[in-house]
């Protein structure tokens, strides 16, 4: 959701660690930034397999007008009432603390971390003024790999889906992942896809050199985690797909439609789509906002409060769809503890592929919650349900104040299953 508010923004850091740094020659004068990506026009199109209808322009600019370009997009993609119950949202679920200022912390972040960005809407490749001249040629292929996704697709729609999180997510894997890989291609052409190591489980190492990023370091696993899954996730999945799929490119029809099909692409294979649900009886308070996690959020969920990745991943496989509502008070985005756990109600419903995947999530999230509100009862009251709607296993949590007027008459939802 929020850390996608821009498209390609977010630093490439993971190819340092494959020897791409070492192979990009510096680069310094303005003269020399346009050569460069001159230069790398046709590698690009021989690794996307794509053809430039229209080259891009690439500018400097400073590290104050990168933050500017930050803010901008992130308003314009998080309107303050959006951002106010996306905020309420992931306090809710435990995902960031009830202190944290997510826009504040949001933008602090990606300027931190951005390294270059294309703007659609300029048609242009913007390179910070102080960027590391021996890093200018891996930021370069990847933003020009983005310059040419967006001649043969529109970026903006995929990256401001409304209200559609996980679909969001998958699409941004897409986009990050083909650049990454594409990049790998341009800078080290004798490099065989096949023989690189597993995208994914590079994310420690990539953890451990962005750590020393101050605001990067001291982020919550959410947003760390989220920062770095488009474009490790996104690469194995491409990866994968090309393989697969030669000749094609996974966009329009071929494009994944959640992150449960790129964290499993044999589900993806198998035409594995996600049920649809949505919350069907009026609600006694003001929806604040609403929303679905997926399954990568899940699992991140888990690892949150149980501390385990491993069984974070094994308890949220299974996944067949979610949707959640925030009920309660409006109250602003920059709000304390109140508007994240107190004065607002969480309704929030998955589904699953079959009964014992449900019972076994079911389980995991009460250990999560248990843990969650450990040494804090007595303010809020939490239920976890199995349930089966129209044959669909579905497990309901519901956390809201002791006061709440609610509990006789708990939001539901209507399931619409997928095509099988």
């Amino acid at each position: 959701m929020i850390r996608r508010c821009l498209a390609a923004a977010a630093a490439v850091g993971a190819m340092g660690s494959t020897g791409c740094e070492q192979r990009a020659r510096e680069v310094q004068s303005e003269a020399e930034l346009k050569q460069a990506v001159q230069q790398m026009i046709p590698a690009v199109e021989r690794a996307t397999r794509l053809r430039f209808r229209q080259r891009p322009v690439v500018l400097r600019r400073s590290r104050a007008q990168v933050r500017d370009y930050v803010i901008h997009k992130f308003d314009d993609d998080l309107p303050p009432a959006e951002l106010a119950g996306a905020q309420a949202a992931y306090r809710l679920f435990g995902l960031i603390p009830d202190s944290l200022d997510l826009r504040r912390t949001m933008v602090d972040l990606l300027t931190e971390q951005v390294a270059g960005y294309f703007d659609p809407d300029s048609n242009a490749l913007y390179i910070p003024t102080d960027i590391d001249p021996s890093q200018a040629r891996l930021v370069i292929s990847h933003e020009l790999v983005h310059a040419l996704q967006h001649q043969y697709l529109n970026l903006d729609s995929l990256v401001e889906l409304k209200r559609q999180n996980d679909r969001r997510s998958a699409a941004q894997a897409i986009l990050e992942g083909q650049a990454t890989l594409a990049q790998i291609l341009v800078l080290m052409p004798e490099q065989k896809i096949e023989s690189l190591p597993n995208f994914w489980e590079l994310r420690t190492a990539l953890g451990g050199q962005q750590d020393q990023m101050k605001v990067f370091g001291s982020a919550p696993l959410w947003l760390r985690e989220s920062l770095i899954f488009p474009y490790l996730g996104g690469a194995e999945f491409v990866r994968w797909f090309d393989h697969e799929y030669p000749g094609k490119q996974p966009y329009g029809v071929l494009m994944p439609i959640s992150t449960e099909q790129i964290l499993h692409p044999a589900r993806y294979a198998a035409g594995d789509r996600p049920d649809a649900l949505a919350f069907e009886s009026p609600a006694r308070d003001t929806v604040r906002y609403e929303d679905g996690l997926g399954e990568f959020e899940i699992r991140l969920l888990l690892q949150q409060h149980l501390g385990d990745d491993g069984a974070a991943a094994s308890l949220a496989a299974g996944w067949d769809g979610d949707r959640y509502q925030v009920l309660g008070q409006e109250s602003g985005a920059g709000a304390g503890a109140g508007a994240g756990a107190g004065a607002e109600t969480l309704v929030w419903y998955t589904l699953w592929d079959d009964k014992t995947a449900a019972a076994r999530f079911r389980k995991g999230l009460e250990s999560a919650w248990a843990k969650r509100w450990l040494g804090r009862r007595g303010v809020r009251r939490a239920e976890i349900k199995q349930l089966l709607v129209v044959g669909v296993p579905v497990v309901r949590l519901v956390d809201a104040p002791l006061g709440w007027k609610g509990w006789k008459r708990v939001p539901t939802i209507r399931v619409t299953r997928a095509a099988r």
